[in-house]
């Protein structure tokens, strides 16, 4: 099949289930794997270039509804009498994985769809296990922007994937996905950990220094224990298989005597059970 995908979580999606060969072109934030820096770049995925997608005569498109906005893409490829599919939006981990399975049977890839699927929520139950032998579970600050600073709510995956960790989300008592807050709510909270990873932002663009200097903080737990985190953004905001490497990450800095040593040159999906 010729592939296109137009967000970042769909071309990761059709790498693991073993596809980047079928790619002929992708949005411009596709950074994971590699070898899709050779593909041709249809645009940011907000504003993909419709007549660009139609000359390369895709067998399938994989959209989704991600990000608000994305909803001119689907009219567009309507339209054009473009095939696609909409992969799901997952708020959850278990989402992620049922999202293996849709895009397996939506590219034919069914049985190792399965096995990874299989795969996935194994590495779940493992991590859960590993939770519950964390003594104190640390408080964690996960924060996607800082002006105005908004942060995930219970609803959302890295809420989970604290649990998983061994640590808890300090917005958890919002019943929402994504928490718009301030500098004062969050520094009153006071928490054990703090994680950046800005939306879209490398992390060698982010200026831990500049967060140093907001007003109170130097004064929290977090900072004065040196347990301020400028993380992977790709590993924890995109939803795909990739955020079991980013639990894996934040497991090993919460409780790195009960957690596996995180290695960045590997992915537990991709690797052998042990």
């Amino acid at each position: 099949m010729r592939l296109i995908s137009i967000c970042p979580s769909n071309t990761e999606f059709i790498a693991y289930l073993g596809l980047t060969t079928s790619l002929i072109g992708v949005d411009d934030y596709s950074d994971w794997p590699i070898e899709t820096k050779e593909l041709s770049r249809l645009g940011p995925d907000l504003d993909i270039n419709m007549d660009k997608v139609e000359e390369l005569k895709p067998d399938l498109v994989l959209a989704s509804l991600s990000v608000p906005g994305m909803e001119r893409n689907i009219k567009e490829l309507e339209k054009r009498k473009i095939p696609f599919v909409i992969v799901p939006n997952p708020q959850t981990l278990q989402d992620v994985g049922e999202c293996i399975l849709f895009v397996g049977k939506a590219t034919k890839t069914e049985e190792k769809a399965y096995q990874l699927y299989e795969k996935f929520t194994h590495i779940l139950q493992y991590y859960d296990s590993l939770s519950h032998q964390a003594a104190t579970h640390k408080t964690i600050y996960w924060e996607w922007w800082a002006k105005p600073i908004f942060t995930p709510g219970a609803h959302n995956w890295l809420t989970e994937i604290s649990r998983l960790a061994g640590g808890r989300n300090i917005f958890e008592d919002k019943a929402v996905e994504s928490v718009q807050t301030d500098w004062e709510d969050v520094k009153s909270r006071n928490p054990d950990v703090i994680c950046v990873v800005w939306v879209g932002v490398p992390k060698d663009k982010v200026n831990p220094k500049l967060i140093l200097k907001r007003p109170g903080w130097p004064q929290m737990d977090a900072v004065k224990n040196n347990r301020l985190y400028i993380l992977d953004e790709p590993l924890f905001c995109r939803p795909s298989p990739r955020l079991l490497n980013g639990l894996s990450k934040i497991g090993y800095l919460l409780h790195p005597d009960i957690y596996p040593k995180f290695n960045e040159d590997e992915d537990l999906l991709l690797q052998p059970l042990k």
